[in-house]
């Protein structure tokens, strides 16, 4: 059995996949031993790469895209989640918001973790005319601390993930005003990536890891969220079993989990978000960052 160890940069409900393939035993079926720890800080993430500490490291395409030829190369060869696992949290009711009363309004999103959030809301603004330049931002902060304030009454809108929007919303604290697993649109959010151009050898095991991984989409696919209640409960402790079951249909449902390979479109569509907020110079085509060999089948 081959040890195959995963740094990631969160324990995530869109991360089912690769912990229904640990639990069903679809990557010990590929010889793997599947291991995996969310260090503090998340950065870490890349020294555990780096060292040979971990075999892959789990989390945003960005950070890839950020360093692709400034002297490092990191790999992205699989994708987990093909959506990204937020909300939009406002105070009036969702069928009153509109994309162009941000302009001019406060949006607080979480900025302690990682360029993704930010990038991915003010993307979907440019998208639907909205000037990013013109909405003002509380973006550097943790989201919990975040979520407090916008409940004591700080801003207009809270970006936060899905799950802790929803618990918000049932509380009373807001609305769900864009739930953006079923409204923001395919793009690669979560991804594994490793240090370095792959041999044959790691190339080889890249391609059983992702094997396995799609069996664990397929069998979340194939199952309805009810049927697992118990493991999604023990998986998640800190969010109400019912609302795991409800939201992990409604992942099912909208495209979180589709197939390990990245897809091309929805690359490109990202690429654009991620030069747009000055990360990259231009966006990098797809083989020039993806290895997608592990995923080809």
């Amino acid at each position: 059995m081959q040890t195959f160890h995963i740094c990631a940069t969160g324990h995530s409900l869109n991360y089912l996949p690769e912990y229904v393939a640990v639990d069903q035993g679809f990557f010990e079926e590929e010889g793997l031993k599947v291991t995996a720890e969310v260090p503090s800080p998340w950065d870490r993430v890349l020294d555990d790469i780096g060292t040979g500490k971990a075999q892959a490291a789990l989390g945003g395409i960005w950070v890839p895209s950020m360093f692709h030829g400034r002297g490092k190369r990191y790999v992205p060869f699989a994708q987990v989640a093909a959506r990204a696992p937020l909300a939009i949290v406002g105070r009036e009711r969702p069928a009153d918001f509109e994309w162009a009363a941000l302009a001019g309004r406060t949006v607080s999103m979480k900025g302690s973790n990682g360029a993704s959030v930010g990038l991915f809301i003010k993307m979907l603004l440019r998208e639907n005319g909205v000037d990013p330049r013109t909405v003002n931002f509380v973006q550097d902060l943790d989201g919990k601390m975040l979520t407090d304030l916008f409940t004591g009454g700080m801003g207009d809108y809270l970006v936060i993930d899905f799950p802790s929007a929803v618990t918000l919303e049932a509380a009373g604290g807001g609305h769900v005003v864009q739930p953006l697993p079923v409204t923001g649109g395919n793009i690669p959010w979560s991804v594994y990536y490793s240090d370095g151009e792959p041999d044959d050898e790691r190339r080889e095991t890249h391609t059983r890891f992702a094997r396995a991984l799609a069996r664990g989409m397929d069998w979340i696919l194939a199952h309805d969220a009810e049927d697992y209640r118990a493991f999604l409960a023990a998986t998640f402790p800190r969010f109400a079993p019912d609302l795991l079951v409800k939201l992990t249909n409604i992942y099912r449902a909208n495209g979180m989990w589709t197939t390990p390979r990245i897809d091309a479109d929805a690359s490109a569509r990202w690429q654009r978000g991620i030069c747009d907020g000055h990360l990259t110079d231009a966006p990098i085509p797809y083989e020039a960052l993806i290895d997608p060999r592990p995923t080809a089948a």
